[in-house]
């Protein structure tokens, strides 16, 4: 992965390794990494909000990563670019971007594959919506 180095990776690794195992969607990985906002809904009244209550270690983990990344990969720095020019202050775009990298790692942990850019960058190749693989 593009600049990730090795205390970088021991982090991912260290703080996402396990939230992958117990996931069974990706959906439900973003959520635990705690890089998804949280939505309130009453009757009419709807908020996003910044997600508090979560795993702050791995969210540091993963946007520090993130952050990195899309200074050495063009398609990390598209993914930031295209946030930032949609009016996201840069913690919201960098947090999009690691949603992007969890699918990522999602995909290669699903498929039992290591990380190819030219296979896992392309958004229609990474199926979010597959259950995990039953672990022993």
């Amino acid at each position: 992965m593009p600049r990730i180095g090795k205390v970088s990776l021991g982090q991912v690794i260290g703080e996402i390794g396990p939230i992958l195992e117990r996931s069974r969607t990706c959906e439900q990985l973003i959520t635990e990494a705690g890089v998804v906002p949280v939505t309130r809904a009453s009757g009419k009244s709807r908020t996003v909000a910044f997600r508090f209550a979560t795993n702050r270690r791995a969210r540091l983990a993963l946007t520090t990563f993130a952050d990195n990344s899309r200074h050495g990969s063009d398609w990390a720095a598209k993914i930031y670019n295209d946030a930032r020019a949609r009016k996201k202050r840069h913690p919201h775009a960098v947090r999009i971007l690691a949603r992007a990298w969890l699918r990522v790692m999602w995909a290669c942990w699903r498929d039992g594959t290591c990380y190819a850019p030219a296979t896992h960058q392309a958004n229609s190749k990474i199926n979010t919506t597959a259950e995990a693989p039953l672990s022993a």
